[in-house]
C-alpha cells in the first residue's frame, strides 16, 4: 500500500466504531481502514447480552454479528482484536497500540483517527476484589457471568442474586434472573426505578417489578459484605450470591485527556456538530463522547446504542467529504420487564424544575387501541411542553401495549420541529386492533391546545397539597363504580351527571375537580366555569394522584392507605 493512501484508525469495534468502519470503506475502496479493540469479539449486539443470561436468546452465537475474518474479507477492513490503543501523539499524527497478549507495542500513523472506545462501567468501592461481582459489557463479560450461575455452592445452586443499579442495564438483567429462577433483589441508591421517568410515571412499573416478585431496595447503597451476603447504608443485610452492578458507566475518556483533547463537562470527549473533537483530524463517537442535548444545547451524555451507530455513520460522511451535522439529541429509550414496557424521551419534569424551567405538564390514560375491541390495555403517557414556544421538551409512556409506537412518534415530532399542538393533527393508522380514531398522541395534542388557549386550567399532583391548604375545595366526579379504586383524602363526591343539579351544594372559592383520568373532570370543570365557578382540574385524575403516592410508598416500603369508598363525602 502506498505511503500516500489516507489512513483512518478506529479504537473500538462496537456500535459507533464498526458503523464507522463498514461506511467508510462503502464510501471510499483506496482508503486504509484499521479498527483495533481491546476486547477478544468485535460487532457484537450488546443490548442482547442480558437476554442470554435467561435463555431467551438461546445461542451465545447469535450474539455475534461479525468477526474479524469476515469483516476483511467482505469490507476489506484491518480488525485488531486484543489490541489497546495506548498513547496518541497528535503532532506525529500517530497512535501506539499495544498488543493485550504479548504486551508488545506498535506506532501506527493515521490521517484521521475516531475514538470509539465505549464507557467504563462503575463498581462499588465496597466491593472491590470481590468475585461476586459482576458487570455486563461484553461477551467477556457474559461469559464470566454465565460461568458463575453454572456453579454451585455445596452442591446446591445458586439462589440470591442482587443488582445494583435500577435503571435500564439493571432492570433487564433482573428480569433475566428472574426467568432464570434466581431470588433477585435490585438496590437503587435513588428513590426509584428509572430515574429517566418521573416519579408518578416509574410507580406504575416499580409496582409491576414487584408484583413478579423481584425485592426492591430504594435509598440505599452497599457499604460492605461478606462471603455470603451484603451490608446496605441502612444497616440491613441481604443474601447475595451473586452481585451484578449496573450502577451506570462512566466515558472511557482516558486516552482522550492524556493526549490534550478537551473534556465536556461530565468527562467525556467534547465534540462538535460533526463529531470532531478539539483536534480536527480526530473524532469521537458513541458513550465516550459528550452530545449535544436537543432541549438545552448543552452537552450531555447519553450511552445509547442508536445514537453511537448514527454517530458513527456520520463521521465516516465527514471523512469521506460529504459532512452532515448530526441532530441534537433526545435520549429516546425503551425498557421492558415481563410484559410491561416504558418508555421515554427528551427530559423529564423534575430535572426541567431543577433546571428552573416553566414547564406545561399534561397526563393521560388512554387504552392502546380501540376499547371495543379486545384486548386493549391501559397506557400511561406524559407529556412535558415549553408554555411560551409550544415545543415539546418530553415525554414518557408505560404500558403493556403501544408504549413504542406512541414514544417514537413523539420522539419524531421532536426532531421534526413541530409544536405540541400539531401532535392533534398527527394522521396516524388507525384500524380499532391498533389504535384508536384519536390515537393517544392526537389526544395529547388536544390536551396541550386546551391548556394553552386557556380552556382549561389544572393542577399537578405534587400541588394539590399547596392548594387544600390554601381552602380549595376537592371535588371528586367519578362514576361512582370507580369509587372502589381509593378516594383521595379529603375529597367530596358528586359525580359529573348530578352536577347542573347540585352545584348550588359547592363553596365558594377555587375548586380542583378530579375524575379517574381526567376527561371526566374536564367536562365537569367547564361545566362549572360556565355555572361561575372558580375550577382547575387535577391534572391526569385519581390514577396519576395514586401513582404518584406509590412512588412514595415504594420508597419507603409502606403501604398507601386511601379512605375508603364509605367514607365518602356525599
Amino acid at each position: 500500500m502506498s505511503e500516500n493512501t489516507p489512513v483512518t484508525v478506529i479504537v473500538g469495534g462496537v456500535a459507533g466504531g464498526m458503523s464507522a468502519a463498514t461506511r467508510l470503506r462503502r464510501l471510499d475502496e483506496e482508503r486504509q481502514i484499521i479498527v483495533v479493540e481491546r476486547g477478544e469479539h468485535v460487532s457484537f449486539a450488546n443490548c442482547g447480552l442480558p437476554y442470554h443470561v435467561s435463555g431467551t436468546i438461546a445461542s451465545r452465537g447469535s450474539l455475534l454479528l461479525q468477526t474479524p475474518a469476515a469483516l476483511a474479507q467482505r469490507f476489506r477492513l484491518d480488525v485488531r482484536v486484543q489490541t489497546e490503543a495506548v498513547a496518541i501523539d497528535r503532532a506525529a499524527r500517530t497512535i501506539t497500540l499495544r498488543d493485550v497478549a504479548t504486551g508488545t507495542e506498535t506506532s501506527q500513523r493515521f490521517d484521521t483517527l475516531v475514538l470509539s472506545p465505549g464507557a467504563t462501567p462503575n463498581t462499588p468501592a465496597a466491593l472491590a476484589g470481590d468475585a461476586r461481582v459482576h458487570t455486563l459489557r461484553d461477551v467477556a463479560d457474559l461469559d464470566r457471568i454465565m460461568e458463575s450461575l453454572a456453579a454451585t455452592v455445596e452442591d446446591a445452586p445458586l439462589q440470591n442474586a442482587v443488582v445494583l443499579g435500577g435503571g435500564y442495564i439493571g432492570v433487564e438483567l433482573a428480569e433475566n434472573l428472574v426467568a432464570r429462577g434466581l431470588s433477585v433483589t435490585i438496590v437503587q441508591r435513588g428513590p426509584q426505578l428509572l430515574s429517566p421517568l418521573d416519579a408518578e410515571m416509574a410507580a406504575p412499573f416499580a409496582d409491576h417489578v414487584l408484583e413478579s416478585g423481584v425485592a426492591l431496595r430504594l435509598g440505599v447503597e452497599v457499604t460492605g459484605g461478606d462471603a455470603e451476603s451484603l451490608t446496605l447504608s441502612d444497616g440491613s443485610v441481604l443474601p447475595a450470591d451473586l452481585v451484578f452492578s449496573a450502577i451506570g458507566v462512566r466515558p472511557a475518556s482516558g486516552l482522550a485527556a492524556e493526549s490534550g483533547l478537551a473534556l465536556g463537562p461530565h468527562g467525556g470527549i467534547l465534540v462538535d456538530e460533526l463529531h470532531r473533537t478539539s483536534d480536527p483530524a480526530i473524532f469521537a463517537v458513541g458513550d465516550v463522547a459528550e452530545k449535544t442535548d436537543a432541549a438545552t444545547g448543552e452537552p450531555r451524555l447519553l450511552p445509547l446504542a442508536g445514537l453511537a451507530n448514527r454517530h458513527g455513520r456520520a463521521v465516516a460522511d465527514t471523512i469521506a467529504g460529504t459532512a452532515t451535522p448530526s441532530p441534537r439529541a433526545l435520549g429516546t429509550a425503551i425498557v421492558g420487564f415481563r410484559g410491561l414496557t416504558a418508555a421515554s424521551t427528551g427530559w423529564n419534569e423534575r430535572e426541567l424544575r431543577a433546571q428552573g424551567r416553566s414547564v406545561r405538564v399534561m397526563h393521560s390514560h388512554p387504552l392502546s387501541h380501540a376499547g371495543y375491541y379486545p384486548g386493549a390495555q391501559m397506557l400511561s403517557i406524559k407529556l412535558i411542553v415549553d408554555p411560551a414556544s409550544d415545543r415539546i421538551l418530553g415525554a414518557q409512556a408505560v404500558g403493556r401495549d403501544g408504549v413504542d409506537k406512541r414514544i417514537d412518534v413523539i420522539a419524531t415530532a421532536m426532531s421534526a420541529g413541530l409544536s405540541a399542538s400539531a401532535l392533534a393533527d398527527l394522521e396516524l393508522a388507525y384500524a380499532p386492533q391498533y389504535g384508536s380514531a384519536k390515537d393517544p398522541v392526537n389526544l395529547l395534542g388536544y390536551l396541550n391546545r386546551n391548556r394553552a388557549a386557556g380552556t382549561d386550567a389544572t393542577l399537578q399532583w405534587h400541588e394539590l397539597e399547596a392548594a387544600l391548604d390554601s381552602g380549595a375545595f376537592l371535588l371528586d366526579v367519578r362514576a361512582p363504580g370507580q369509587l372502589a379504586e381509593g378516594l383521595i383524602p379529603g375529597a367530596t363526591h358528586i359525580p359529573v351527571e348530578q352536577l347542573r343539579e347540585r352545584h348550588h351544594e359547592l363553596p365558594a372559592g377555587r375548586i380542583v375537580v378530579h375524575c379517574r383520568v381526567g376527561q371526566g373532570a374536564h367536562t365537569a370543570a367547564r361545566l362549572l366555569r360556565n355555572l361561575g365557578h372558580d375550577v382547575v382540574n387535577l391534572d391526569g385524575g385519581y390514577l396519576t394522584w395514586r401513582d404518584a403516592q406509590r412512588s412514595h410508598a415504594i420508597r419507603d416500603n409502606s403501604p398507601v392507605s386511601t379512605p375508603t369508598p364509605e367514607g365518602a363525602t356525599r
